[in-house]
């Protein structure tokens, strides 16, 4: 990219749902500004964002884009944002720092909810953004009919810059309020200025005078003019637009078609004039001196870990020691900058830059880095987004073990909603993460860039077994093969224990008839026979007690105890009225209140209890059901809680307790893990 003129880099984000046409807007935005000759389409796989095979596979975006342009003698990062659920933490790191988020919106107000979460965040960061209503060509309702619809998500007045100039199949043109001048789409082309129609002008001046008026309820001297009837001038108006915006005290919408390339240029003309200053977001990073947020960390082939940055304040060059946040000292191998999937090399980053620093192996996503020799926080809050699905995975060749833990380490240091590791109850490999699609695409790329391929299925369900009676029995080990043989003999009584107690054992040996140095042997015994119950499963939650047995003085040993205590318990356990325990957990599934009622109905459907619901805490529409739900129906809930809401759903859960399961449940349950065993 040409690196221009400018002091600094505009750097500005486009954030939206899925579908909402922010990839295509980059591409218009990099035509409008000559960076590419011709704009290519995301469907047929030739924008310059989506690039990965992942992404043109699916036809959507599943990670961040970075794109870069001059225009009119500014430079400009724009990091494309993906729009899916899935791959929402994308943007976690990315909306704190840049300049201005563009919040893309589809111009149907059936739709305008899909912004809530996003329009919260902003508020949230009280991080400057705009919103671009998109497809505005082929919009069938009216501008005031979607910011009515979602002026309730937003905490700061949308003030509407432009109106739409319609005819029957869309809108034809629009006015500028700022500026009071009327432009007719040109596709492909800039806007063609022309008069305003005599049939729009009455709802033009009523459309600015509102527009004023929202403006003046935070500057008293536009106030003053309004009130004595004075038109305020178009420098002063202009001015206070800059400023509101900055201040996050406004909400501008903008209208466009980026299909057709309509409205981009003067979208890119208000960018230039009044996007704020990179002040904002150092001083809402906590960034001075010369230090850069890492936004995220990349791996690429031979040129390794790759640390993706915002330089906020000062400059970092190719080589400079780097300072992390706790005070750890890296050194620079390589700055580059991004296109697409290209890079170019440089020789520094100055501020404002979005670039690649090589080599910068411990730094985090979301950490402040130095180049002055000072270790800096970030005031920048993270955001903790908990898996809502997971897959086993396992290798075809246990050799491949080793290189699946390095290929998903460097998998998970690339997206930070990833994690994986071993279930303590199953000891399976879990991959978790942030839906169906983000783990899928997970493996796609774990495949493509590790070169390591597995097999992925639902988890196992940790259930386990416990006992309704009791049962004395006697186990015997006794074996003779030459010189020394192996004796023991224990009387072991088995009984249900308090819920949650695990394994109790204790004894009432009287006599010596069992030494005392076989009593922890006689546990272990124990222990190896809970690990599988009559029903294939741990047994948990019982009272093991030593009553009898007798020995051999040179027979006996630890090993042989140890055996006859198995022996024991396995034979006590059929006698004891074994039952199946499944783990519950305590649900939370917060969902806007339309779809109330789908979701209620989901949950008796998967054998869960409501405990109760209310109104989501801060959330206008919203509300959150709490319930109990069994382990095993939690699989892909996230997945059905999703396609009945539009994607906007959310699911929390956390193990509660663990309960009976008999009847359906227990037998499929059984049967399953008799089919696992019998592999």
């Amino acid at each position: 990219m040409d690196r221009g003129k400018a002091a600094t880099v505009r750097a500005v984000a486009l954030s939206g749902p899925c579908g909402a046409g922010k990839t295509s807007l980059l591409e218009s935005m990099l035509h409008a500004a000559e960076r590419i000759q011709r704009k290519g389409s995301v469907s047929q796989g030739t924008s310059v964002g989506d690039a990965s095979e992942e992404a043109r596979a699916r036809g959507l975006s599943t990670e961040l884009n970075v794109a870069g342009f001059d225009y009119l003698g500014d430079r400009y990062v724009v990091l494309d944002c993906p729009g899916s659920v899935d791959f929402a933490s994308e943007a976690d790191t990315v909306l704190p720092a840049v300049d201005l988020t563009i919040v893309v919106a589809d111009p149907d107000p059936a739709r305008a909810s899909l912004l809530q979460p996003l329009l919260r965040r902003l508020d949230e960061l009280q991080a400057p953004h705009c919103i671009f209503v998109n497809k505005v060509d082929k919009a069938r309702g009216g501008l005031r009919d979607l910011i009515a619809a979602l002026q309730p998500y937003s905490l700061e007045p949308l003030v509407a810059r432009q109106i739409p100039i319609w005819n029957g199949s869309g809108a034809l043109g629009y006015i500028d309020l700022a500026l009071e001048r009327a432009y007719k789409y040109e596709s492909g082309k800039p806007s063609k200025l022309i008069q305003i129609p005599e049939q729009e002008k009455v709802r033009e001046v009523e459309a600015r005078y509102h527009m004023l008026e929202q403006m003046a309820d935070f500057d008293d001297r536009l106030m003053e003019d309004l009130i004595n009837e004075n038109d305020p001038g178009r420098d002063h108006v202009m001015s206070d637009l800059a400023d509101e915006l900055g201040r996050v005290q406004i909400v501008p919408v903008f209208l466009g078609s980026a299909e057709n390339g309509s409205g981009i240029r003067r979208l890119l003309k208000a960018m230039r004039h009044e996007l704020p200053k990179l002040d904002a977001a150092a001083q809402r990073t906590g960034a001075d001196g010369k230090s850069a947020l890492v936004l995220k960390t990349k791996h690429v082939g031979q040129a390794g870990r790759q640390t993706l940055v915002r330089v906020m304040s000062g400059e970092i060059a190719d080589g400079d020691a780097i300072t992390l946040p706790d005070g750890t000292i890296e050194r620079v191998a390589g700055i580059f900058s991004l296109h697409g999937e290209a890079q170019a090399k440089l020789d520094k980053a100055v501020a404002g830059d979005i670039v690649c620093l090589g080599r910068l192996d411990k730094a985090k996503r979301g950490d402040l880095i130095s180049a002055d020799g000072v270790a800096r926080i970030s005031k920048a809050p993270q955001v903790g987004r908990p898996a809502v699905y997971a897959l086993a995975v396992e290798t075809q060749n246990r050799a491949d073990d080793v290189k699946l833990a390095a290929a998903m380490s460097r998998l998970v240091d690339e997206d930070g909603a990833l994690d994986f590791g071993p279930d303590a109850a199953t000891r399976e490999f879990r991959l978790k993460g942030q839906g169906e699609m983000h783990l899928r695409v997970a493996l796609d790329r774990l495949k493509r860039k590790f070169g390591v391929s597995v097999a992925a299925h639902r988890p196992q369900t940790a259930y386990r077994e416990t006992i309704r009676g009791a049962s004395t029995q006697r186990g015997r080990h006794k074996k003779q093969s030459g010189g020394h043989g192996q004796f023991g003999d224990v009387v072991l009584e088995v009984r249900p224990g308090i819920r949650g107690s695990g394994l109790t054992f204790s004894q009432k040996i009287h006599g010596g008839v069992v030494p005392k140095q076989y009593f922890g042997a006689v546990e272990e015994g124990v222990r190896d026979a809970l690990q599988k119950g009559s029903l294939g499963f741990p047994v948990v939650d019982v009272e093991v007690t030593l009553l009898d047995g007798s020995y051999h003085a040179v027979d006996s040993s630890e090993i042989a105890f140890r055996t006859a205590a198995r022996i024991g318990v396995n034979l006590a356990l059929p006698e004891c009225g074994p039952v199946l325990l499944e783990p519950v957990h305590s649900v939370t599934i917060h969902t806007p209140s339309e779809q109330m009622a789908r979701i209620t109905a989901l949950i008796p459907m998967r054998r869960g209890q409501i405990l109760g619901f209310e109104p989501r805490d801060g959330w206008f529409g919203w509300d959150s059901i709490r319930a109990y739900m069994p382990e095993d129906e939690l699989h892909d809930l996230i997945i059905e809680i999703r396609s009945a809401t539009q994607g906007l759903g959310e699911l929390e859960s956390a193990l509660d307790h663990m309960s009976e399961v008999t009847g359906k449940a227990a037998a499929k349950a059984v049967e399953s893990r008799q089919t696992m065993a019998a592999k």
